[in-house]
């Protein structure tokens, strides 16, 4: 080995463990911020190491791409808003998974016919994953972002047409796994992985995207780490791997928190929902005023804001904090109820809130706030709606059955902020709205908190 080769080893090891690092450091909010510029140090070792120890025949395409690539990151880093993320990590997923499949087929193009059998069984399945997973990412973003509609489109003998794509895809595969020769059947392959990412998506509604990104973010690491085993590169096996097997973790976890199993989201098109899936709910929902709102709160002594999706599309959480904070300089104790899966991505609310300046301090989980709710003075709701559903724990006819959701119908007084009384992207009715605790704050969250909190500075 040269000395290029020692230097490339070298900063592979470290980026290995920036790697490694900055995933615990991600596991907690408090240190998430220290976990991300780790990943980002370990990222610029690995591209350093690899064109310092690599042979390089032209400059020019490197240099190019790094320059677009950077311009192309700082302008969606700059212009995206954080009620954006969502989607734009699902293109980050689709844009990642692409650069896989390309390199496999570059590979397959310049090398198929002197791989072994093991390297040629990881290329085809880079080139698999890689495009199920763009097409796939691609459809996850378009959902989030509202060009495609959030509803599952279903269609019948879906699961079967799925299954005969995917046997398809799986059959070519193996067929050229073992006939390398075989050029059309790799290229079916890769146009059967393609249609199969879009099949896979178009069913799922908005109210399964944390789980779906969770399970896409687990596809482009495992194409990534394949990618590594054709390259003989270390360490895009090891943050292959790493970003695989803690995407499905993720998504373990979040199917847990919704009491749903990972076939039932992929397969059970959760969203085609029609009334009578719901419990009881005769009545009218009562709305509330601004100043009858603002009383309450003034002169409340706990006070739980429990955000949902419609806080990241109002983009409401500054002005939440404001509120909270006005509330907190009259006495009252104010704490943020966190459901896992709220939202349209894992941690999508603590991302807002912290976006916000909301001390991690205040943020509850789940387990941990629900026993408070029965203390609770005022539990003002934010655009949620699955997750604060009582038809989970109450009602064992219910889509949504056994979910674990935040109990705010327990408090002595819940305030909704919604735009209008629709049912959300689940399509579920939430007996939560008619309730004689609950009242209904109609309009946008933004402007509703901005209005609260000078009510209440008036009281």
């Amino acid at each position: 080995m040269n000395i290029e080769s020692y230097f490339m080893e070298a900063t592979y090891l470290v980026a290995s463990i920036l790697f490694i690092l900055s995933l615990k450091g991600m596991s907690h909010p408090e240190t998430a911020r220290r976990g991300m510029f780790m990943a980002e140090a370990g990222m610029f070792a690995a591209i350093v190491g690899t064109l310092v120890g690599q042979h390089i025949v032209t400059w020019v395409w490197i240099i190019s791409g790094l320059a677009l690539g950077s311009i192309i990151g700082g302008w969606m880093a700059v212009t995206v808003p954080m009620t954006a993320m969502p989607q734009r990590t699902a293109l980050s997923h689709a844009f990642g998974a692409l650069a896989a499949a390309l390199v496999g087929v570059g590979e397959f193009l310049v090398h198929a016919s002197e791989m072994g059998v093991v390297t040629r069984g990881a290329l085809g399945l880079e080139v698999m994953l890689g495009a199920l997973t763009t097409t796939g990412s691609l459809i996850a973003a378009g959902k989030l972002q509202g060009v495609i509609g959030g509803k599952p489109i279903q269609f019948r003998g879906q699961n079967a047409v799925n299954l005969l794509i995917g046997v398809g895809m799986l059959g070519s595969f193996v067929f050229f796994w073992i006939h390398p020769e075989a050029v059309a059947v790799f290229y079916i392959m890769l146009g059967l992985a393609f249609v199969f990412g879009v099949m896979l998506v178009i069913p799922i509604g908005s109210a399964d995207m944390p789980v779906v990104m969770s399970l896409l973010n687990s596809y482009a690491g495992l194409a990534a780490a394949a990618t590594g085993f054709v390259l003989g590169n270390n360490v895009l096996i090891i943050a292959g791997t790493l970003d695989g097997f803690s995407g499905f973790i993720l998504s373990v976890l979040m199917c847990k928190a919704m009491n749903r199993s990972i076939t039932n989201v992929l397969f059970g098109g959760f969203g085609a929902v029609i009334a009578e899936a719901s419990g009881d709910s005769d009545g009218v929902m009562r709305e509330i005023s601004l100043d009858d709102a603002a009383m309450q709160l003034a002169f409340a002594s706990r006070v739980v804001f429990v955000p949902g999706y419609g806080l990241a599309t109002a983009q409401a959480q500054h002005a939440v904090r404001e509120l909270a904070e006005l509330l907190e300089g009259r006495g009252v104790t104010v704490k943020y109820a966190i459901h896992p899966v709220a939202g349209r991505m894992p941690g999508h609310m603590n991302v807002l809130l912290a976006e916000a300046n909301v001390p991690y301090a205040a943020l509850y989980e789940m387990e941990q706030i629900n026993p408070e709710f029965v203390s609770t003075d005022v539990a003002v709701v934010i655009g949620a709606n699955d997750v604060v559903n009582p038809d989970a724990r109450d009602n064992p006819k219910s889509l949504i059955a056994g979910m674990p959701i935040l109990e705010v119908d327990r408090a002595r007084s819940v305030i909704v902020l919604k735009r209008g009384q629709g049912r959300g992207f689940s399509g579920l009715e939430n007996p939560l709205f008619f309730k004689a605790c609950t009242t209904m704050l109609y309009g946008d969250a933004r402007s509703s908190l901005s209005h609260l909190a000078k009510a209440v500075q008036q009281v």
